[in-house]
């Protein structure tokens, strides 16, 4: 009976270690899995980024002169209102003067029923101030008749400026179009490889991965170790970090810049996935 309670430990001693160990190779395998995906990823937006560097600014620019169309029509446009208003007002002021030179005619009638000189000193002055009022509706009307003039010449000279800008912006469009045309089904599949990878990384790494791929110049979030340096960065990387990096028991960042890094043999299975 001592022989075989001896027998039932040494089962159970030897059985332990062995699950430890499946625990850990375990461990191991989500870690390089997700390293190679984080890489992976890394590689297929490195191609939409070449994709898209290859349009250049054609998209700003078609942004920058798209905003200067529409400040000139806006422009003409309120060059247009300002017309209408000036011409609205020439408008009263030409109704005004038939309504002063009507009251002069009036009142030059009445000089001849005057009773005292007192009364026609009074008819004459009434005269006299509605030919002012009729100087003052005829000068306000030269200025905005000048003013309209003016504003004419800068609908004419803006009007020219839009349809420089105007064909400009189809230039640019018909060159943009044409590149995505030859771009666009290389972006879909890049852009659908991209979403697939996602979906094998947890939401805490990949917003890691796409925080720190915003904030680097180059894009680079994940690199590999280059003659012993960061790819990123070119920071040195001392040999114990080095051998940590290649354990693939955690993702490790570069001390540095931050951006994660990962050995060849991570990059080498991505560069075997994405085959």
């Amino acid at each position: 009976m001592a022989k075989k309670a001896t027998t039932s430990q040494e089962t159970e001693t030897l059985e332990q270690p062995i699950t430890e160990n499946q625990h850990l190779l375990d461990v191991d395998i989500a870690i390089e899995k997700r390293l190679v995906a984080l890489y992976t990823l890394q590689r297929v937006d490195s191609e939409i980024d070449k994709i898209r560097i290859i349009r250049g600014e054609l998209p700003q620019s078609i942004q920058d002169l798209e905003d200067e169309i529409a400040g000139l029509q806006t422009r003409i446009e309120n060059f247009t209102n300002d017309i209408n208003l000036k011409e609205s007002s020439i408008k009263a002021r030409n109704a005004e003067i038939e309504e002063h030179n009507a009251m002069i005619k009036n009142y030059e009638k009445q000089q001849g029923n005057v009773r005292n000189n007192r009364e026609y000193e009074a008819i004459n002055k009434e005269i006299e101030f509605q030919g002012l009022e009729i100087q003052l509706c005829e000068r306000k009307n030269r200025e905005d008749n000048a003013g309209i003039k003016e504003l004419n010449q800068r609908i004419e000279a803006a009007n020219l400026l839009l349809s420089n800008r105007q064909n400009e912006l189809n230039i640019k469009k018909d060159e943009l179009d044409d590149i995505i045309k030859e771009t666009e089904k290389d972006e879909e599949r890049l852009l659908s490889k991209s979403k697939e990878q996602e979906q094998y990384i947890d939401e805490r790494y990949l917003s890691g991965y796409k925080r720190i791929r915003k904030a680097a110049r180059n894009g680079l979030a994940v690199v590999t170790i280059d003659r012993d340096a960061c790819g990123g960065c070119f920071s040195k990387i001392p040999p114990q970090r080095q051998t940590e990096i290649k354990m693939h028991k955690k993702v490790i960042v570069c001390e540095h810049c931050g951006r994660i890094l990962v050995d060849d043999d991570i990059a080498n299975k991505a560069a075997e996935l994405l085959k």
